[in-house]
């Protein structure tokens, strides 16, 4: 067979999980054929022109450390920067950027068409082939088959997607674009389960059309922060996105549309985001809300079309448009498309491994919303997770797994492979246990050596991230050595309400103080010197040594809860432990067990359903095993 049909990894779909899948095999050495539908929909951003947020800006930082795309596409693309949650803690403090759609896409298939071994079709990946438990290749709608050792899919909404726009519905995995067929029936023959979920997108207007002095403006921070630790400049001038609400009358005419609706009348089968409802679920649901916010988003620089946040719906095309007219600086408005609802195929996660290689079939990995997850950046994590370990499995050597207090990428696959979704699972940081571990400005720290390990971070960027850890260490042994003097800081300690000092004091001990930041601290007491300069970027080498100061003693504490879970993943589980054998513990928990199959004690504990007495028991059996290598695993 031609070389032409044989490559190391086939990633099926062009999406956020197929980008940064195939860009990581690749430039790990393995030769890659990315397979999509519509080469000029590589990176598209189906729905909101944005990246990052609570929780899912943590994710792009942690791609970004280990080498991925995301994070700087998203820096070179973006129109407008902000940092959320900045009036709580660091530990949840999350980037989130508007970006130039069309920008965008473009400079994810720029970055791919970069890499030596990437390669890629333009064809729909209708099945896979397997041969004695192992994946072999990919037939395509062209009736050609491509060989490979190992396939990730990353299908999207595509997967025998249909569209809803109330009475209308039509085969499609996003608007303009047809279904993807076959995929779902191959591996129902291998033995796959699979599901229905449904996501949705509002609709898209000229921004020319709207009343601007009736909207309030929402500005991009003015100290723009960047999600690429590679970024020394980010663009010059951003553009504002602008807010309004629904009224009573608005919620009036969307009810005339119930009748209608696919969601309410049944025709729609597909379990949505509980965390992205569309606006007609809102007011059916919190019908005692008067109004509801709607967020008006630019879609990039050169065009006037905008994206209506909060307005998510598949109801008449007639009804949105009359709802969307009722809304204060919308009263002219042109609608340029419709939103719409589609209801896609998924496969339950508790069918994979925590590598995203499937449990059925070896070689065989998934990501993205094949999985149940909603989002660009939890597709795009996926797909980079997949992609290292297709190149681990090429290589024989172990998975990368992330623990939970390793990163938020391990607390996303965790919770889909050890807890599953039936409903579209969304990051936040809320999710995360060890989120004061977790923060978005240590994920250089936490991952860059990693990714330089794997071959997917470069030497410059493990250059930087030492440069930058210098610093910080420098900056905290000079600010906790030296002293500050009563006549130094008191009269700055006054301007903030908080106590003098009477006699000098460490300045590491003066930034405890909630009030107080180290950068004014170090200006108004002249000792601006004590903050490393070896470091150049737009990250502030201050502020970094700041929250590790104020947040030291949390950060112990969670080290001692990590090393406790630490000593439970210990346990291993042999692969054929007959859970449905074991009498003392719930049937609940036996089933949930024997269906997930943990790989640890840990892991275990996390399943909905076991509960710590279960894991007791099970604690005991192992002890039982471990000191008998003849006994029963149920024994």
């Amino acid at each position: 067979m031609s070389s032409y049909f044989e490559y190391d990894v086939i990633v099926v779909g062009g999406g956020h999980a197929g980008a940064e899948a195939a860009a990581a095999t690749a430039r790990m050495g393995a030769r890659t054929l990315l397979i999509t539908m519509n080469l000029q929909a590589i990176g598209q951003m189906s729905c909101n022109p944005a990246i990052g947020g609570i929780g899912k800006g943590q994710l792009v930082r942690e791609i970004d450390a280990l080498g991925g795309l995301m994070g700087r596409v998203t820096d070179a693309t973006g129109i407008q920067f902000r940092m959320l949650n900045q009036r709580k803690g660091p530990a949840v403090w999350s980037p989130r950027a508007q970006n130039d759609r069309m920008m965008y896409a473009e400079a994810v298939r720029r970055d791919l068409e970069s890499i030596p071994n990437l390669y890629m079709r333009m064809d729909m990946g209708t099945a896979v082939e397997v041969e004695d438990g192992h994946v072999t290749g990919v037939y395509t709608q062209s009736d050609q088959f491509f060989k490979a050792r190992c396939v990730i899919l990353t299908n999207g909404t595509f997967m025998n997607g249909v569209i809803h726009i109330g009475k209308r519905q039509y085969g499609g995995g996003r608007a303009g674009e047809r279904a993807s067929v076959g995929l779902t029936a191959c591996l129902h023959n291998l033995g796959f389960e699979s599901g229905r979920l449904k996501t949705g997108t509002p609709p898209r207007i000229d921004g020319r059309s709207l009343d601007f002095s009736q909207l309030d403006e929402q500005p991009g921070d003015p100290q723009a922060s960047p999600f690429s630790f590679m970024t020394d400049a980010l663009p010059a001038d951003q553009m504002s996105c602008w807010l309004t609400k629904t009224t009573p009358v608005v919620h009036d005419i969307l009810r005339e549309g119930f009748e209608d609706s696919p969601m309410f009348q049944g025709r729609i089968q597909g379990v949505g985001p509980r965390y992205c409802p569309s606006i007609e679920d809102k007011i059916d649901r919190f019908a005692d809300k008067q109004s509801h916010q709607v967020f008006l988003e630019p879609e990039g620089w050169d065009t006037y079309e905008w994206y209506v946040n909060g307005f998510s719906t598949s109801l008449p095309e007639e009804v949105q448009f009359r709802a969307l007219r009722g809304i204060p600086g919308m009263e002219e408005v042109h609608m340029l498309r419709p939103g719409y609802a589609i209801e896609y195929d998924y496969f339950p996660p508790y069918q994979l491994r925590y590598s995203l290689e499937t449990k059925l079939v070896n070689g065989l990995f998934f990501a993205g919303q094949i999985n149940g997850t909603t989002g660009y950046e939890e597709a795009a994590v996926q797909g980079l997770v997949a992609g290292i370990n297709a190149v681990q499995h090429l290589r024989d050597k172990d998975p990368v797994i992330f623990k939970r207090s390793e990163a938020y990428i391990g607390v996303l696959i965790d919770d889909l492979v050890a807890k599953g979704t039936d409903e579209p699972y969304r990051m936040f940081t809320s999710r995360a246990e060890h989120r004061i571990l977790l923060r978005q400005d240590n994920a250089d720290f936490r991952l860059t050596q990693l990714g330089y390990d794997l071959g997917l971070a470069s030497k410059e960027r493990l250059d930087r991230m030492l440069t930058k850890k210098r610093a910080v260490e420098d900056t905290l042994k000079a600010v906790r050595k030296n002293n500050t003097r009563p006549e130094q800081v008191n009269d700055y300690l006054d301007t903030l309400g908080t106590s003098r000092i009477e006699r000098p004091e460490r300045i590491a001990r003066i930034v405890l103080r909630p009030e107080v930041t180290l950068s004014d601290l170090l200006e108004h007491t002249g000792q601006k010197e004590l903050v490393s300069t070896e470091f150049v970027g737009l990250e502030d080498v201050s502020k970094l040594v700041e929250i590790e100061l104020k947040y030291e003693g949390y950060v112990e504490r969670e080290h001692e809860m990590v090393n406790k879970m630490v000593e439970l993943e210990r346990w291993l589980i042999p692969a054929e432990f007959d859970y449905h054998g074991v009498a003392n513990i719930s049937i609940e928990a036996r089933q949930k067990l024997s269906k997930i199959r943990p790989d640890n004690l840990g892991q275990a504990s996390r399943i909905s359903g076991v509960s710590p007495a279960d894991i007791s028991v099970l604690m005991i059996l192992l002890k039982k095993h471990r000191s008998s290598p003849t006994a029963s695993p149920a024994a």
